[in-house]
């Protein structure tokens, strides 16, 4: 069987990196994925400013509690006039330095009487005033190529003026189910039938991660309706996912139909526990890539090894997200010949470290288990993990966006 790990890497390679962008409004950037380093238009502040409301003075000029004539008032926005030997100006915060002033006293600190103020105590020169381009120099870097954008980097944005920005084009993923006892959501069951969780459950997963589902098809358990619905779905798609159909069954006709479309195509035993029967196969030049059909095997196999392939594609810099860790708390012990990604709650505990709870129900079908959890504890294989040991942990709010 091949590694976790080697699997993971392989399936991140099959992604091509982008090398065209496109360039939308700003306000529309919202998760998508920066083609090119961005760098300052002007200093920020623009100008010398009051980081609190008070008295702009000239240190030197300063006894404390002897009072200064108060010289003007000017706010934010205005343009003030240089500051006279010997007074002070009331201004407010981010109101510009007077020329002359090197310091400002908060209001705090200060009483005005009849037009003139007293400092009741002076702080260090250069206090409360904030440096032209102290926050950002102009012609620095401020976002990097391969960032994925958010709301914090549009504000970013909008203070050195940018109203566009080039970004990587949306992936556009396909998702294939495939099954006869499969039935969409809202239709009857017969005897045998179990309605699809997995499209929708992909879905999900690939909006999330800010790529975009063009279509889904659900093929009957014939050779001919699978190459159909992915003759359809390689016309318009960078990557499809197929869901089920990837052993080696009687009705397992996946691998079949995309070797007679003269596809190439692997079909790889990994050494994981749920989502042992992965494949990557290309087709007419798109990346197949076919996940195991329980629903519970389906969403491990995609967040630890799909959602990389899919990072890699949008243009991300950071293409596997941090991996954590904890300690199980649990009252078995395990160990197996496959790597085991368990599903956890990960509490959070007074000491700093995370406390990771199996759910009692393991089984790769019990989709009630994923709702519960909010990641993967992974055990290595060929090691026994006993209660309070440390484990690797997959969050999924990290492997999921």
């Amino acid at each position: 069987m091949l590694d976790f790990d080697s699997a993971q890497d392989r399936l991140i390679q099959a992604a091509a990196v982008p090398v065209r962008s496109e360039r939308i409004p700003v306000d529309q950037a919202l998760g998508r994925i920066n083609a090119q380093v961005m760098y300052a238009n002007l200093d920020i502040p623009p100008a010398d400013n009051s980081a609190m409301d008070g008295y702009a003075v000239r240190h030197q000029d300063v006894t404390v509690d002897h009072p200064l004539p108060i010289q003007d008032h000017i706010y934010a926005g205005d343009e003030p006039m240089p500051l006279q030997s010997g007074k002070a100006i009331r201004l407010f915060t981010g109101s510009v330095i007077p020329e002359g002033a090197d310091t400002v006293v908060m209001q705090e600190h200060c009483t005005e009487d009849n037009g003139t103020v007293e400092i009741n105590r002076l702080p260090p020169q250069g206090a409360n005033v904030r440096q032209r381009g102290e926050d950002m120099a102009k012609d620095q870097s401020i976002i990097l190529q391969g960032q994925r954008l958010n709301s914090r980097h549009q504000a970013l944005l909008a203070s050195q003026g940018f109203t566009h920005i080039d970004v990587y084009p949306v992936p556009k993923i396909g998702i294939l189910s495939t099954g006869d006892e499969l039935v969409d959501p809202g239709k009857p069951l017969r005897e045998g039938q179990i309605y699809n969780s997995n499209t929708p459950m992909l879905d999900g997963l690939i909006h999330e991660l800010g790529a975009e589902t063009v279509a889904r098809r659900h093929a009957p358990d014939t050779i001919e309706g699978i190459q159909e619905a992915l003759k359809q779905l390689t016309e318009i798609c960078d990557v499809v996912l197929t869901v089920g159909g990837v052993s080696v069954g009687e009705k397992d006709f996946v691998k079949p139909a995309i070797e007679q479309m003269g596809g190439q195509m692997d079909l790889w035993r990994v050494r994981m526990k749920p989502g042992r029967p992965v494949t990557l196969a290309q087709v007419r030049r798109t990346p197949v890539i076919g996940l195991p059909g329980n629903p519970v095997s389906a969403y491990a196999v995609f967040v630890l090894m799909v959602s990389p392939l899919i990072r890699r594609l949008q243009g991300r810099t950071q293409i596997l997200p941090p991996v954590l860790y904890g300690y199980l708390d649990s009252s078995r012990s395990f160990y197996g010949q496959r790597d085991e990604f368990l599903r956890v709650q990960a509490i959070p505990k007074s000491d700093g470290r995370l406390q990771l709870v199996p759910h009692p129900k393991q089984g790769s079908a019990m989709i009630s288990s994923l709702a519960w959890a909010n990641g993967l504890a992974r055990i290595p294989a060929d090691q026994e993990v006993n209660n309070g040991d440390i484990v690797r942990y997959y969050d999924f709010r990290l492997w999921t966006c």
